[in-house]
């Protein structure tokens, strides 16, 4: 075998060892169970920028709400949002806000038992709840950036 080939080779099994080594997570989830086991999106968290006057209006907010979020960690639309949503909560910083974790897995017929009877169609889906009535919904990728979507949504 030539040492082009061989190199091809090496990379291609490397590479799908890395991709086929990460743990598909499922079920309810925290935020550090997803980010020690999927390390890279350590990565992701750290460079996402939100936008501050966004950010400061959430900081504002006296409301509290909670985010339940519906993702997949093997889906790269997952991986973007909510590491920015992360990364939104890490620079609000407030009690105001709650979130809870739902992971779900790749094959779509295997998907229904996690939703608890909620329509979710895309992933990722953050269902956005005030006093436990739901006031919109961000799915799959936001229309403008998540902090911006949170807060067109809480101004409903």
């Amino acid at each position: 075998m030539s040492r082009k080939a061989l190199t091809f080779v090496l990379v291609l099994i490397v590479g799908a060892a890395a991709v086929f080594g990460q743990t598909e997570l499922t079920g309810p989830l925290v935020r550090e169970r997803i980010l020690k086991e999927h390390p890279d999106w350590q990565e992701v968290v750290a460079a996402y920028t939100p936008s501050a006057p966004a950010i400061e209006k959430l900081k504002a907010l006296s409301v509290p709400f909670h985010v339940e979020i519906f993702f997949g960690t093997w889906c790269s639309d997952s991986k973007a949002q909510v590491n920015a949503f992360f990364k939104v909560l890490d620079m609000v910083d407030s009690p105001l806000i709650t979130a809870s974790y739902i992971g779900v897995p790749k094959k779509k017929e295997a998907r229904s038992q996690f939703y608890g009877g909620k329509d979710i169609q895309k992933i990722p889906t953050f269902i956005i709840t005030v006093d436990g009535m739901e006031k919109g919904r961000i799915i799959e990728t936001p229309l403008k950036s998540i902090e911006q979507d949170l807060l067109d949504i809480l101004a409903r």
